[in-house]
C-alpha cells in the first residue's frame, strides 16, 4: 500500500471506529466522542499532541521486545483514540515497516526500504496507560500480525505528497463511467454542479476503500460499489449507524433464555419456514434497532399463531420515550416500550416514514403483542441451537465489513473488527456453510438493493463481529 495514501479518506473503520474509520489515516473532523458518553473513547486527529508521544512510545516498547535485526517505524495510522481513564487510555492501530536502520546504530532518521519485500509490514494494536502528572506510561496490548498488501509502493516519508504527475479525477473516463452508472441504478440526483463533483471524489475515495476491504477480507465476501458509495464516513455513520449499541451502561438487563433443549442441527433458515418477512428499508435514518426488534417480534408472533404479519418499526421510533429515533437505541428499550405500549400495529396501519413524528398509537389497532424478553447466550452453538428451536434473533455487530459488501461470506480480520465497538443491529435468521465455510444469514435493514437481496452473510464460528454480544428476543406467551 502507498504509504503517501494514508491522507485519502477512508471507510474502513477498522478496530474501534466500528464500520467508518479510515484505512490509512485519521481523518480531520473524528476528534469527537465515539459515543457520547462521559469518559467515552474519542477519535484522535493527527495534530492531538499527545499521539506522537504514544507512537514513540509503542514504537520503542515493540523495537526493545523484538528479535528484528532492524528498526520499525509507523509507515501508516490506521485508527487511533483516547479515554480519560484515571490518565488517558490511548488505543492506537498502525502499521509498522523495516528501517533501513540497525538497531545498533544511533542514526536519528530511519529511512523505509524501498524494496517492498524487504518491508516486512505488521499491523499492530497497541494500548496505552499514559498518567501524565506522574510521568508514567504503561504498554497495556501489544498485538501484530502481518500486513495484507494490495499494491506495495512505499517513499520514505510518511507525509510525501502525491505525485504531481498523477492524473486528475476528472480526466479518469473509467471513473466518470462507474460513477455515471452508479448514478442511474441507484437514482441518484445532486442539486448542484459543484455537490456532483464532490460526490464524485467521495466515490472514488470509497472505490480505493473497498479495494482495501477487499485485500483484507479472509472470506469469499466481494466488495465494491453498494447504494452507499457516496457518502462519506461521517454521514455513513450518521445516518445509518447506530453508536448507542456500544454504551453498555446504558443496557437493561434481560433475564437469560431458557438454553435450548437440542444441540443445533447442521443448518437452519427461518426463510424456509415463514417466519421472515421481507426485507425492509430503514432509509437515511439510525433505526436499526427498531427493525431488529420487530423482525424478531414478527418471527416469534408467526411461531405462535401461524400468521406472519408484517409490523410497524414507525410505531417504535415515534413512541419509544427512551430510545432516540433515527440517532440510535436499544433492543431492550425497545421491548419495555412495546410492553408499556400494550402491543404493535401493523405496517399498513402505522407505515414507515423514516423520521421521528408524534406518536400516533392506537390500542384499537394492535395486531400483535409480547409479554416479556430475554437474553440469549453469547456461545455461538448455543445460540445456533436457540434459533433452530425459537425463531429468529435481535443481534448486533460491528459493521465494519458492511458498508461496500456485496455477496459472499464475510470475513473481516478479527483485530479489524472489534466486538465490543457494535453498532448496528440486525436480525439472524439462519445459518449454514458455503463450500465448507460456516457463516451466519443476516436481515439486514437497508433494502433488497443492498448485499444478497438484502441480507449479509458473516463468518460463523469465532464470535466474529461482536455478533454474539447482544443477542436477545420477546417471548410471547
Amino acid at each position: 500500500m502507498d504509504v503517501a495514501s494514508r491522507r485519502t479518506p477512508l471507510i474502513l473503520c477498522l478496530l474501534l471506529a466500528a464500520v467508518c474509520g479510515s484505512a490509512l489515516g485519521l481523518g480531520e473532523d473524528l476528534d469527537r466522542p465515539l459515543i457520547g458518553a462521559p469518559g467515552a473513547p474519542i477519535r484522535m486527529v493527527e495534530s492531538d499532541p499527545g499521539l506522537k508521544k504514544v507512537l514513540d512510545f509503542a514504537e520503542e516498547r515493540y523495537n526493545l521486545g523484538s528479535n528484528a535485526m532492524h528498526i520499525r517505524r509507523v509507515s501508516k495510522i490506521i485508527s487511533a483514540t483516547k479515554q480519560v481513564v484515571k490518565g488517558i487510555r490511548y488505543t492506537i492501530t498502525v502499521e509498522l515497516s523495516n528501517t533501513q536502520c540497525k538497531k545498533s546504530s544511533m542514526l536519528r532518521t530511519c529511512d523505509f526500504y524501498s524494496e517492498p519485500q524487504k518491508l516486512k509490514t505488521e499491523v499492530c494494536l497497541f494500548e496505552v496507560w499514559d498518567i501524565p502528572w506522574q510521568g508514567t506510561s504503561t504498554l497495556l496490548k501489544q498485538k501484530c500480525q502481518p500486513a495484507v498488501e494490495l499494491h506495495p509502493k512505499v517513499t520514505n516519508y510518511v507525509d510525501n505528497p502525491p505525485s504531481a504527475s498523477s492524473p486528475p479525477l476528472q480526466d479518469s473516463v473509467e471513473l466518470l463511467g462507474q460513477f455515471k452508472e452508479f448514478m442511474v441504478k441507484y437514482n441518484k440526483v445532486y442539486s448542484s454542479q459543484e455537490e456532483a463533483d464532490r460526490r464524485l471524489r467521495i466515490f472514488h475515495q470509497n472505490l480505493e476503500t473497498a479495494e482495501k476491504i477487499q485485500s483484507l477480507d479472509q472470506g469469499s465476501a466481494e466488495y465494491g460499489v453498494t447504494k452507499f458509495s457516496d457518502l462519506t464516513e461521517e454521514e455513513f455513520r450518521s445516518t445509518i449507524l447506530n453508536p448507542m449499541l456500544s454504551q453498555w451502561t446504558l443496557h437493561q438487563t434481560l433475564k437469560p433464555a431458557a438454553p435450548a433443549r437440542d444441540p443445533a442441527p447442521a443448518s437452519w433458515d427461518w426463510r424456509e419456514h415463514g417466519a421472515v418477512s421481507t426485507v425492509k428499508n430503514q432509509g437515511m435514518c439510525g433505526s436499526c434497532w427498531a427493525f431488529s426488534v420487530i423482525g424478531n417480534i414478527e418471527g416469534q408472533w408467526f411461531l405462535k399463531n401461524g400468521t406472519l404479519l408484517s409490523l410497524s418499526e414507525q410505531e417504535l421510533v415515534d413512541c419509544d420515550r427512551v430510545d432516540q429515533a433515527c440517532r440510535g437505541g436499544l433492543p431492550s428499550n425497545a421491548y419495555e416500550a412495546i410492553e408499556k405500549l400494550g402491543g404493535l400495529e401493523t405496517e399498513t396501519d402505522y407505515s414507515y416514514t423514516g423520521h421521528k413524528q408524534g406518536c400516533d398509537f392506537t390500542s384499537g389497532k394492535v395486531a400483535a403483542y409480547i409479554n416479556s424478553s430475554v437474553a440469549l447466550p453469547k456461545q455461538e452453538k448455543e445460540i445456533a441451537a436457540w434459533l433452530a428451536e425459537n425463531g429468529p434473533v435481535s443481534v448486533a455487530l460491528n459493521a465494519f465489513a458492511m458498508q461496500f459488501y456485496r455477496k459472499g461470506v464475510s470475513h473481516p480480520m478479527r483485530i479489524f473488527c472489534n466486538p465490543w465497538m457494535i453498532d448496528h443491529a440486525v436480525l439472524l435468521v439462519g445459518y449454514g456453510e458455503r463450500k465448507g465455510v460456516p457463516f451466519w444469514a443476516i436481515k439486514n435493514s437497508w433494502g433488497e438493493d443492498y448485499g444478497e437481496q438484502g441480507y449479509y452473510y458473516l463468518y460463523r464460528g469465532s464470535n466474529l463481529c461482536g455478533i454474539n454480544q447482544m443477542c436477545s428476543s420477546a417471548v410471547i406467551n
